[in-house]
């Protein structure tokens, strides 16, 4: 197979070059006999495709799993995630315990969810029981908030339909599949404005389930102050985060993009609401994280040439719950201002020296636990194998309520398993 890399932007490209220099791989480049590759999602198709004979070496490795689409289309993960309760509910796990109302207590963070137009039935029946509420339509297969928009109505998806030139909910070959998510109508704001979080998660294998947090990420703000209202469900510059659709808005600041860094974050809401609730509240983050990388790592194509940076789309509501939105298989790294062009940067630096540590020739055999020094800015999210060996998997499974011991661990309220930075 050429040893090309395949490229997204040439902002991309220059940021990985100068940390390929900085490794003395710059050479091996030119020479178009790579070792690593830096593959977009359609390349790796290729490279794991029955069809194409290709076939890594052991010195040889690629930033995708196989089949990241488990956790990266939209459909999948809610479906893998779905699963993954139904599995620990029917084992007695006390993670699938729900309450009177039948919701889940522990597992209730990605909002009500149906496939179109797969599940436009039990999508119907769940919106007439409560009519007033708001509903989000995403393409499954899309990115930066393409082909997203808001409805209130079930003539509006009829009317998606017919224009998409689809006569019945029944054939899905017909037409390109959605989901359809309960909106979360009740962001928390700040400034007036709706925000969401994008972290950075790198995994460097499934089974056992090792993954690391970026300390770096950030928020990225809307442009225009959100409001409920019905009559702005159209406007995208108060809906929707992406940078892809806000910097085309009239109040864009290219100056700080509308980004805002997670440490800023938490500062402001320990000195509005308190050092306990935001504790509490990243630590739920990294809960959800860990379960939702969890409910996909049984179906992940652990191959042993490969690791993946994903970038974590998190949404948190006034009452300071946070939700799950969706998992990025190519987080952007083309840099929107100064300070992003940095992180990116960095974000590139640092997982490379985790999936290739002192910069040498990779070998695919190697365990896959890089020393704590070549971390930089990661931080462990979760080890597998640490965790059961240290009894905290079993404590989790076990013991709610109980601290699973690890340094920062702190506890919940009586009979709720402790959500936690697991290290």
């Amino acid at each position: 197979m050429a040893g090309k890399v395949k490229w997204v932007t040439d902002i991309e490209k220059s940021v990985l070059i100068n940390n390929f220099e900085k490794r003395g791989w710059i050479q091996v480049a030119e020479n178009e006999d790579w070792n690593f590759y830096w593959m977009s999602v359609q390349t790796i198709r290729n490279v794991f495709s029955v069809e194409t004979g290709y076939r890594l070496s052991d010195d040889q490795i690629v930033n995708h799993f196989p089949n990241h689409y488990e956790l990266t289309r939209k459909d999948l993960m809610v479906k893998n995630i779905k699963r993954y309760r139904k599995e620990l509910e029917k084992e007695g796990s006390p993670l699938a315990e729900k309450d009177e109302n039948g919701k889940y207590i522990y597992l209730d963070f990605v909002p009500v969810t149906f496939m179109l137009p797969a599940d436009y039935n039990l999508f119907v029946e769940e919106f007439r029981k409560n009519p007033s509420s708001t509903w989000i339509m995403k393409p499954c297969g899309k990115a930066q908030g393409k082909g997203i928009f808001l409805i209130n109505k079930l003539s509006q998806i009829k009317k998606w339909s017919r224009d998409s030139k689809t006569s019945s909910f029944v054939s899905q070959s017909s037409k390109e599949a959605y989901v359809i998510s309960l909106y979360i109508n009740n962001p928390l704001l700040i400034g007036g404005k709706k925000f969401d979080l994008r972290l950075y998660v790198l995994v460097s294998t499934y089974r056992p389930l090792r993954c690391y947090m970026y300390k770096l990420g950030f928020c990225r703000f809307c442009t225009v102050k959100y409001t409920p209202s019905t009559s702005e469900l159209d406007n995208m510059f108060v809906h929707l985060t992406n940078v892809a659709i806000q910097k085309h808005g009239d109040d864009y600041n290219h100056i700080h993009g509308g980004k805002w860094t997670v440490s800023n974050l938490r500062l402001y809401l320990e000195s509005t609401r308190g050092k306990e609730v935001t504790n509490k509240l990243f630590d739920e983050i990294h809960w959800i994280i860990v379960q939702s990388l969890k409910a996909v790592a049984p179906v992940m194509n652990n191959d042993k040439h490969c690791f993946e940076c994903y970038g974590y789309d998190i949404i948190i509501d006034d009452k300071l719950k946070p939700w799950l939105i969706e998992v990025n298989a190519s987080p952007s790294l083309t840099s929107s201002t100064a300070n992003d062009r940095i992180l990116k940067y960095n974000l590139i630096n640092d997982t490379l020296n985790i999936a290739v540590p002192n910069g040498e020739i990779p070998d695919c055999k190697w365990n896959k636990s890089p020393p704590k020094e070549v971390l930089g800015n990661y931080e462990v999210l979760y080890d597998e194998e640490m965790a059961q060996s240290d009894g905290t998997e079993r404590d989790l499974r076990g013991r709610p309520g109980q601290p699973t011991g690890v340094k920062g661990s702190r506890a919940r309220d009586a009979g709720k398993p402790v959500l936690t930075t697991w290290k």
